[in-house]
């Protein structure tokens, strides 16, 4: 074995490495695991106790001097490529603009939203995420054995302490730490257990909103969200109020628009009526008021709630909900002029 290790020594520094693919050949043959130095390694096993040493010294000093020689070749060779690419590059040409962004569609329609909104004059609150029961729940007039409060709709996280199904929670807080008159929205993103389709996922984003003065009226109520809808989709869009059922309002409403992406003529995503449910509303109710601190013999409010997703939906033509979050570049590349 050491004759071989010192024939090896003496092929290695006689060899001139003169191209990048001498170089990768000189890897290949000596440095790679199927090389002739990992065979010596293999074989040095075998090697007497007596021989050990002095061969382990020579083998040592081959693998030494084969990586050293490949190291000094290759560095050559590479620094020799980039400075070749460098010497080619013309600094005339204008610069490569790097890839730029786009606001996601939910954000876009969400700000925009909020613009509306400000120009009535409702300011930006908001507040946690996980709440707890009295502002998710209880001081929204749910009762004990409200279904809401089963898992089937709602993600606990420890008694009585849950990720929020809606964005009705700051509306409390915001309440009980301010006296009225009180216009504000509350812009967030909520939670319910829900199966993942087109039309709806286990989270999406809200907008909610109340006003709160004396004399407020549901007349007040109508006026403002048929100026929001004007405003978003167009003064050609048609509307109409559903009666509906909320435990926070009383009398409560559904608002419905005329479907955009089908014309009024019938699709999935309107499930064939040619109407779509944007937004929930109603006036505030008594109990509500009164649980956080408003007397509802002086003042009285209305409430309203809407999905970002949902009205989204229907301003960039988009069937499925679950596109806004598959992260494709290609998807959200097209909101660029936005």
């Amino acid at each position: 074995m050491k004759e071989r290790i010192h024939q090896l020594l003496q092929q290695i520094e006689e060899i001139k490495l003169k191209t990048e693919q001498e170089t990768e050949e000189f890897r290949l043959k000596f440095l790679s695991k199927k090389g002739e130095i990992n065979d010596l390694v293999e074989g040095f096993r075998q090697v007497s106790a007596d021989q050990k040493r002095e061969t382990g010294q020579i083998l040592n000093q081959l693998k030494q001097k084969a990586q050293e020689k490949w190291n000094e070749a290759n560095q050559i060779f590479q620094g020799g490529s980039k400075n070749k690419f460098s010497q080619r590059r013309d600094r005339s040409l204008p610069a490569e603009l790097e890839f730029s962004g786009a606001r996601h569609p939910l954000a876009i329609v969400e700000n925009e939203v909020i613009q509306i909104l400000n120009k009535l004059g409702f300011v930006y609150s908001e507040g946690p995420e996980i709440e707890d029961d009295w502002h998710n729940f209880s001081a929204l007039n749910f009762p004990p054995n409200h279904p809401a409060r089963d898992m089937q709709d709602t993600f606990f996280i420890a008694d009585e302490i849950a990720l929020r199904t809606h964005t009705s929670s700051v509306q409390v807080r915001l309440m009980e730490n301010q006296k009225p008159p009180i216009r504000a929205i509350m812009p967030g993103r909520v939670y319910r257990n829900e199966a993942i389709s087109a039309r709806a996922n286990c989270f999406f984003h809200q907008i909610e909103g109340i006003y709160i003065d004396k004399n407020v009226s549901f007349t007040d109520l109508k006026q403002t969200l048929f100026y929001f809808v004007q405003q978003l989709f167009g003064e050609d869009v048609k509307v109409r109020f559903r009666p509906s059922y909320f435990p926070f309002t009383e009398p409560s409403a559904e608002m419905d628009i005329s479907c955009l992406l089908c014309k009024g003529e019938g699709c999935n995503v309107c499930k064939q009526t040619g109407w779509l449910e944007i937004l929930g509303c109603g006036m505030i109710d008594p109990n509500v008021l009164e649980a956080s601190g408003i007397n509802p013999e002086e003042y009285s409010g209305f409430a309203f709630g809407m999905g970002i997703e949902r009205i989204a939906m229907l301003k960039f033509d988009v069937k499925d909900l679950r596109t806004y979050f598959t992260n494709d570049t290609r998807f959200l590349s097209q909101f660029k002029n936005y």
